[in-house]
């Protein structure tokens, strides 16, 4: 469905190339805007995002989505491969983001990987979400744009990360932090195969989180790969993506019971 009266989202093409190395083919744009109009519809029922804007939307949404996994599709970090379709999930998805702009931009061979160190394939997207409303409406984003490679799953990640169907399954784990580093590693770490990535989104970041991470990361198998600090082009603000590598099995332990991530974190 599109709403005319819905603003234009901002094209942007020489900040996409600048900062990612990557523009958005006539398609993707498209799909970029459909989502905009989507999220806004849904957000009169469902308090999706306070983020409505059309340049903030743009930055803090699609831009930040993709930044994430950047240095992943470009080569600077080892994109994990252990199969013919790369499998990411997307824990904790809300509206869809990161997940439904990375599932836009991974479409067969997709520009951000023309230039790295493997032949390009179309990867898998699952979107995770506890809320079974956020999922039906993230079920409808799918139809309408449409997207073919991304499904949705309903559930809360203590629990996936303890099922033979998702457990140590996904090449790739990405998270929009709200909950500490250590609680975003035991989500992840658990449903990623060996040599697995998990890319973690946060705002601010400092050196006693960083500790508290590496003791975290260690005994669930995982090594900190890589801390990358950055400031979002329109807003300056500042943003970290922490890159985690799958090393070792997770012990079954991890993860633990439904809050105890939270509430006691390693």
């Amino acid at each position: 469905m599109t709403n005319f009266t819905t603003p234009l989202l901002p094209l942007m093409a020489d900040i996409w190339q600048r900062t990612l190395n990557w523009q958005p083919t006539t398609q993707q744009q498209k799909q970029f805007q459909q989502l905009y109009e989507l999220i806004l519809e849904g957000n009169r029922q469902l308090n999706l995002t306070r983020i409505i804007d059309p340049e903030e939307f743009w930055e803090k949404h699609l831009w930040d989505s993709l930044r994430g996994i950047a240095p992943l599709l470009s080569g600077e970090i080892d994109f994990p491969v252990s199969s013919a379709s790369p499998t990411f999930i997307d824990i904790g998805t809300g509206a869809g983001f990161p997940g439904i702009p990375v599932a836009c931009a991974m479409v067969k061979d997709p520009p951000f990987l023309r230039n790295a160190p493997r032949t390009a394939i179309a990867c898998q997207i699952t979107l995770l979400d506890s809320t079974r409303k956020k999922i039906t409406f993230i079920e409808q984003i799918l139809s309408e744009l449409p997207l073919n490679n991304a499904k949705t799953l309903v559930g809360r990640a203590e629990e996936i990360g303890q099922h033979p169907q998702h457990r140590e399954r996904y090449d790739v784990a990405l998270i929009r932090a709200v909950g500490t580093g250590s609680a975003c590693a035991e989500y992840t770490l658990p449903l990623l195969k060996k040599n697995g990535l998990a890319v973690i989104y946060r705002g601010n970041w400092t050196e006693e989180e960083t500790t508290a991470l590496e003791n975290a990361v260690e005994q669930l198998g995982g090594v900190i790969e890589s801390i990358e600090k950055f400031t979002t082009p329109l807003s300056n603000s500042i943003r970290h993506c922490l890159y985690l590598r799958k090393v070792s099995n997770t012990p079954a332990k991890f993860p633990r019971a439904v809050g105890v991530p939270t509430q006691k974190p390693l």
